[in-house]
């Protein structure tokens, strides 16, 4: 029997031991303080004792300092299957914390016990990311497990806080560690589609912003003795809303194709229908195609301010609560050409690469200068209740991951 065969099909017939792992993840509740949580160390040290009773023993951490979690760490584990050759290395990236349950009414079992059910897993974050995790694991423990190396060394990544903007994960590890080489592969299994064959290289630049407009309160029945706050930010939002105009290029890529400024959070005024607005707080969410840098875009905003503040007598102030530009992993590189060719030969899949709005953690390595992929076969039930893993889904990524490394 062939290599890659006897891998795939000791992977097969892994069921029960993910499952094994995924109720163990899973009753660990690795929220963010944040979140109200203490981290994920419980969590990660449950891993690691589980890894080294399946084989996986070459283990490191780079714990990032954080006073508020338990123990003051966010960890962050390497698990390393040393290759045939170490020219390049295969990274598979899954972080270690989950998003919390919100409404727990709208569970139909405890969100921090996995229930199986008709091929699937149910509980919090056995999809958002411990399907990637226990995936990566499966590819790895079938190499460890038949005494095979894989073609070439292959790291498995596991952060802390993802959910809550990778200060402690991703961001602590690319600026205080040397992990990555530009020639790795790097696969992020945190996104994909329900076939698994959309292979995501790019997202745009996201842009939040936070305007206060302060004018002058007065009475409903006499504007003229005051600067209506609310009229004035309604114009600039509208205004935000048209830049679609100005920056107008499309790129395939990307659903939909073009960038977006979207006017969203508008918080309370005043308490009276008959009282005129002296302050207004008003927010967007602006989702930019990286052919566009965030600066150009936002003279544009501040010549928009400028106008609307001239225009109705208020002062306007601006706040970006989120500024990520992004770079994009060309859709020849070797990661997107190397995974492609696994899904056909390991499912017989036409991979199809595709940019998103939403913002990943593919973003912070790509801009460090190191070509990502993110991927997987998924539902993408994350943060929502009665969140799923369908579990053939976790072994056909297994499969994938196998025939990749191999």
């Amino acid at each position: 029997m062939e290599t890659k065969d006897v891998l795939r099909d000791f992977i097969r017939n892994g069921r029960n031991k993910y499952i094994e792992l995924e109720k163990l993840l899973t009753s660990h509740k690795a929220l963010a303080p944040e979140n109200g949580g203490e981290g994920e160390i419980d969590k990660c040290l449950a891993l690691e004792s589980f890894l080294r009773s399946n084989g996986i023993t070459e283990l490191e951490r780079f714990d990032a300092p954080d006073s508020r979690a338990k123990d003051g760490i966010r960890p962050n584990l390497v698990a390393t299957i040393k290759g045939e050759s170490d020219d390049y290395t295969v990274w598979v990236m899954a972080h270690l914390d989950v998003v919390p349950t919100g409404d727990i009414s709208l569970w139909d079992t405890d969100p921090w016990t996995v229930v199986e059910k008709e091929g699937r897993l149910y509980g919090r974050g056995v999809e958002d990311n411990q399907q990637g995790l226990v995936s990566a694991f499966a590819a790895a423990w079938a190499f460890v497990s038949n005494g095979i190396k894989p073609a070439h060394t292959v790291k498995l990544l596991f952060v802390a806080d993802e959910e809550v903007g990778s200060r402690y994960g991703i961001k602590y590890i690319l600026e205080n560690h040397k992990l990555f080489r530009p020639q790795d592969l790097i696969l992020i299994p945190d996104g994909g589609d329900p076939e698994g064959k959309t292979i995501e290289v790019a997202e745009k630049n996201i842009l939040w912003l936070e305007f206060t407009t302060i004018g002058k309160q007065c009475h409903g029945s006499r504007p003229d003795q005051g600067h209506n706050a609310c009229l004035a930010a309604s114009d600039l939002m509208m205004r935000i809303h048209a830049l679609g105009k100005v920056f107008n290029k499309t790129d395939p890529l990307f659903e939909p194709a073009c960038s977006t400024f979207e006017p969203t959070m508008r918080k309370a005024n005043v308490d009276g229908v008959n009282i005129i607005p002296g302050s207004d707080v008003a927010c967007a969410d602006c989702r930019i195609l990286p052919c566009y840098s965030l600066d150009e875009v936002m003279k544009e905003v501040d010549v928009i301010k400028a106008a609307v503040e001239k225009q109705y007598g208020v002062s306007i102030s601006c706040k970006a609560l989120q500024h990520a530009q992004s770079k994009a992993t060309p859709a020849d590189s070797p990661v997107v050409k190397k995974l492609a060719a696994a899904l056909k030969e390991a499912h017989g899949i036409e991979a199809k690469v595709i940019g998103i709005g939403g913002g990943t953690v593919g973003a912070e390595l790509r801009n460090h200068g190191y070509d990502c992929v993110v991927w997987s076969t998924m539902d993408e039930t994350a943060h929502m209740p009665n969140e799923y893993c369908v579990i053939d889904n976790l072994i056909k990524d297994a499969e994938t991951l196998a025939v990749l490394m191999a």
